[in-house]
């Protein structure tokens, strides 16, 4: 089946903004021989994945979790450069310490063998058997949905209907989430440990589909990674190959229309009076502001649900914490009710669970000496689905997150110095649909060819690319979407398109 593409034959591209959807966009239109501008309202790469330097301390104030290194490295070589020259990774190792009300602890390893030793020890030899199994369907899930459904565009419903499809049903895709996970394990402890990431996608795993556990196959079998410098290093790593490939950057340059010509975009108009001519045009700018752009916001049987949002506070912290590694999980004894909080009735959550994140565990010069870097998550009900007053509740509610993990995680000593705290509020002043850096649920009629088009047929040379369209939120899933935007407007190039099995980057 053909894919649809732009018309004509774009040689200069214009991108707006320089996130990591952006960024890849650019590197594989660049590869294919593509003139290519960037115009990004910030003066540094990076969108989501934002920054924020104070007192020595280098925040990332985005993403945390990266996951999917190959990915990276196949963006990377769409201009011939190498990742390893470009960035230096740490592989995780726990992936994440799984803290759990009852006092008991986990270290989530991603090497099969050390894992299902470390499941036996803490669960028993069932479980650890129980967790081989997962591991292999996780695998299997995997392999079946990167290709035609994660890493392709797909024109309609109908472009579902291969064989892939009949093997993602006979896998259990379309079962639950949480069922399908405890099929195989029955330790409540680490079901939670198999499911926690619906949260990414905006659901609970009691009403996510399976084949939403691709997600669960990233961190907890490809891997989790860290990049020397920070995430920041990851959007300053793809600038720096994409001007090297002769990409133009134009920081601080804040698109405010797009002049027509017919049914095309002839050329950009900037807030500080520039006008930038282009063939083309891919939009990875919020989802609502790319539609006002294009002056048209197509019409959907039902509304859009964006996800739940999250309070984030950045911390220092004197001395060590040695019961800590670079990811936490703190999970309360509530489960079930999290998620009814959360997304059913738009609450905080009253026995919480939350990420804290030590990137000081691997790069210690992101702190001044003798200090660690913190930052803690704390899942939130976005601004449509609550009223609270974030910028009077803020301050109050970090208080009693820090109450909550000092009183689950004994050990943290010294002074705590919170550098910043990031609400629902705070999010939605940066433009964030509903508050969320999160973007949209992954409901069912939100992914797939169900989710906003990439394509949204407004104008017939302009292209969409960012979490907000396909193939969703996340890091892999934003480079993806960026290469799928420049599919979009050069067509597929063969031979490309592979599946990544695991971060070690051995493919199949």
């Amino acid at each position: 089946m053909s894919m649809r593409t732009v018309a004509g034959r774009p040689d200069h591209v214009v991108v707006v903004g320089a996130g990591l959807a952006g960024l890849a966009a650019a590197l594989h239109l660049a590869g294919r021989g593509r003139a290519v501008t960037v115009l990004e309202r910030c003066a540094v790469p990076g969108g989501r994945a934002g920054r924020h330097d104070l007192d020595g301390y280098r925040m990332d104030t985005g993403p945390s979790v990266l996951t999917m290194p190959d990915i990276v490295r196949d963006t990377l070589a769409a201009v011939g450069e190498s990742l390893s020259d470009r960035l230096q990774l740490t592989r995780l190792d726990p992936a994440y310490r799984a803290h759990f009300a009852d006092g008991s602890v986990l270290g989530v390893r991603t090497d099969a063998e050390a894992m299902t030793e470390t499941v036996r020890a803490f669960a028993g030899p069932g479980e650890a058997a129980g967790y081989q199994r997962l591991r292999d369907w996780l695998t299997r899930l995997y392999h079946v949905e990167y290709t035609r459904f994660i890493a392709a565009n797909v024109d309609s419903p109908l472009g579902l209907l291969t064989p892939q499809l009949a093997r993602l049903a006979a896998l259990g895709g379309f079962r639950r989430w949480d069922r399908a996970v405890g099929g195989f394990l029955r330790d409540e402890r680490l079901r939670r440990v198999f499911t926690f990431q619906a949260l990414y996608a905006g659901l609970s795993p009691q009403r996510a589909l399976a084949l939403y556990a691709v997600i669960a196959y990233m961190d907890t079998v490809g891997g989790v990674y860290f990049p020397r410098g920070g995430m920041r290093a990851l959007p300053d790593a793809l600038a720096g190959a994409a001007a090297d490939a002769g990409v133009t950057f134009r920081y601080d340059s804040t698109v405010s229309a797009l002049e027509r010509r017919g049914r095309c975009v002839t050329a950009l108009h900037t807030t500080g009076g520039d006008r930038i001519g282009c063939d083309a045009v891919v939009l990875s700018c919020e989802l609502g502001e790319s539609y006002r752009l294009l002056s048209r916001t197509p019409r959907r049987p039902w509304p859009l649900r964006p996800a739940p949002s999250a309070v984030v506070l950045h911390l220092g912290v004197r001395g060590d914490w040695p019961g800590t590694a670079h990811h936490n999980l703190v999970f309360g004894h509530a489960w079930r009710t999290t998620f009814t909080d959360l997304i059913r009735d738009g609450r905080l959550m009253r026995d919480p669970s939350l990420l804290l994140t030590r990137p000081t565990a691997t790069d210690a010069q992101l702190a001044p000496p003798g200090r660690q870097l913190l930052s803690l998550l704390a899942p939130a009900p976005n601004l449509r689905q609550s009223r609270i007053d974030w910028d009077r509740a803020g301050p109050a509610y970090a208080r009693e997150l820090l109450d909550v993990v000092a009183g689950r995680l004994p050990g943290l000593s010294g002074t705590v110095e919170t550098l910043e705290i990031m609400t629902p509020a705070d999010w939605g002043r940066l433009g964030l649909v509903a508050g969320t850096p999160f973007s949209l649920a992954h409901t069912f009629p939100q992914s797939g060819p169900f989710r906003p088009a990439n394509l949204p047929g407004a104008v017939d040379n302009a292209v969409l690319a960012g979490c907000g369209t396909v193939p969703g939120v996340g890091i892999p899933t934003a480079l993806l979407s960026g290469r799928l935007a420049a599919d979009r407007i050069t067509g597929v190039r063969t031979g490309r398109a592979r599946r990544i099995v695991d971060g070690a980057g051995r493919g199949r």
